[in-house]
């Protein structure tokens, strides 16, 4: 009936098949999880720097390092989760651990966009910015500007900033994204 070399693509289609249907179907039965943003120590980010996730879905900001920095909501750009400005103390200022995680819930989809308002501030489009005269790092030795030595070029890095994309059931956030 069948023959020997018909015998594995057979399986696999099957496999493939019960892949699709129990995959969906465990994907709708997820329930609401937890996604961490964390303050990467000593290099003013936030990692990762973009989440995927679902309503109902959490997510919690952790600083690990010892500066302290900020969770502010960018609003010009955000169509879900609440308006945000808030402080999120450094080991320095928390006697050497990182303090209690800051979360917030998303019920509905859209975008949730922010920034460290220590480490970015908005342009005129709303766009973050990196801190500094010119923002962003600068090609020449200013001792003016950030170096009094005149010895090294001004480093006022990247933008700290991030992006929470919540997806419709059913669509991208179903697959898990941690």
């Amino acid at each position: 009936m069948f023959s020997r070399r018909s015998i594995p693509r057979i399986l696999f289609l099957a496999g493939a098949v019960a892949s699709i249907a129990f995959g969906t179907t465990a994907a709708k039965e997820r329930g609401p999880r937890l996604h961490q943003m964390i303050a990467v120590p000593e290099e003013d980010r936030f990692t990762p720097f973009a989440l995927v996730i679902r309503p109902g879905d959490t997510v919690e900001w952790i600083n690990n390092d010892t500066d302290d920095h900020t969770l502010v909501s960018n609003d010009a750009f955000n169509t879900t989760g609440p308006h945000v400005n808030q402080l999120l103390p450094g080991t320095d200022s928390n006697g050497g651990t990182p303090a209690p995680p800051f979360s917030i819930k998303f019920n509905r989809p859209g975008l949730f966009v922010f920034y460290c308002r220590f480490h970015s501030h908005l342009d005129s489009d709303n766009q973050p910015v990196a801190p500094g005269p010119k923002g962003g790092i600068q090609g020449e030795k200013d001792p003016t500007m950030c170096d009094p030595a005149g010895t090294d070029t001004c480093n006022f890095g990247t933008p700290m900033m991030g992006v929470v994309t919540v997806v419709p059931n059913g669509e991208n956030g179903d697959k898990d994204n941690d």
